[in-house]
């Protein structure tokens, strides 16, 4: 099991077996430029280009204690990152904050998971005054070990060049990650992978047979796909040909008006019900966005 002694920031202790969302992955390949206009379009301020050690590059979308991170893959890199080249566009990375990176991965391993052995890269940052380096340490499974996407852990070494009070304000209102959405086949079977990480206190059961955990303050849902069709309808994402995959996020917005404000300014048309606006998965790169206060 375990167990988070202090927030991804540093700044306080805590003991409790409750996991925390780092960030959540957007693969879009080699659509970058039509990724950062549809993100764009849809009222996230997103950081400069960056270029990973690992042969990568990203754009960010930060919020207070989470972030969305676009992710593409240049053709020349495909083989310095197998374990992403084989993705579809669309939500694929589920990724999790880890204190002890190399500590995690021999607990990991010890409770019979298919932990791989930690991965330190970085990055660079251009901020007004210099440009330095963002590092981080991960911790993955093998691939192919978890059937809906990539499940792995982060640890910050500078946090303080991902998380710039100059990068949270959004047009939109977003202000954090509430809730990820994930299509399973059986969300009782899935919910399991779970458990073995973080232990079964931490999951709960619904009564339409969905499963879901708190990750901080992010909701980690597991619903079949007939729930999600019955959610989403023609907003939801094309599997792809997956039978099971990461379909959804839902934002928390400061204001509703100016979620609605800055999507009419970029000519997306959601649909509202409930005091929720719902983007469609084919203007946001393959996954459904849905805002609430």
């Amino acid at each position: 099991m375990l167990r988070a002694r202090q927030n991804r920031l540093g700044s306080s202790e805590m003991a409790n077996d409750v996991p925390r969302l780092d960030h959540v992955v957007v693969d879009v390949r080699g659509r970058m430029e039509e990724a950062l206009a549809a993100y764009g379009s849809l009222g996230f301020h997103l950081t400069e280009r960056s270029r990973h050690s690992l042969g990568s590059f990203n754009h960010l979308a930060v919020f207070a204690t989470d972030y969305l991170e676009l992710l593409g893959l240049d053709e020349q890199a495909a083989t310095a990152r197998p374990e992403i080249a084989s993705y579809p566009v669309g939500l694929n990375g589920l990724v999790f904050w880890a204190e002890d990176p190399d500590k995690l991965s021999a607990e990991l391993k010890a409770a019979g998971l298919p932990a791989l052995e930690p991965v330190s890269f970085s990055r660079p940052v251009r901020l007004a005054q210099a440009t330095l380096d963002a590092k981080f340490r991960v911790v993955r499974f093998k691939p192919g070990s978890v059937s809906f996407g990539r499940v792995y852990f982060c640890h910050h070494f500078t946090p303080e060049l991902v998380w710039r009070p100059e990068w949270r304000q959004h047009p939109n209102g977003a202000t954090e990650i509430a809730r990820v959405t994930i299509a399973v086949a059986n969300p009782a079977a899935s919910q399991r992978f779970f458990e073995a990480i973080f232990g079964p206190q931490v999951t709960r059961s619904a009564a339409d047979g969905s499963r879901s955990f708190s990750a901080g303050r992010v909701e980690i849902e597991l619903v079949t796909h007939e729930a999600l069709l019955c959610k989403y309808a023609d907003a939801a994402p094309d599997p792809a040909g997956r039978k099971e995959y990461m379909a959804a996020l839902g934002l928390r917005t400061s204001s509703l008006a100016k979620t609605r404000a800055a999507l009419a300014a970029g000519r997306i048309e959601p649909s509202e019900r409930a005091g929720r606006i719902l983007v469609p998965a084919k203007a946001a790169m393959n996954v459904a966005l849905e805002f609430a206060e």
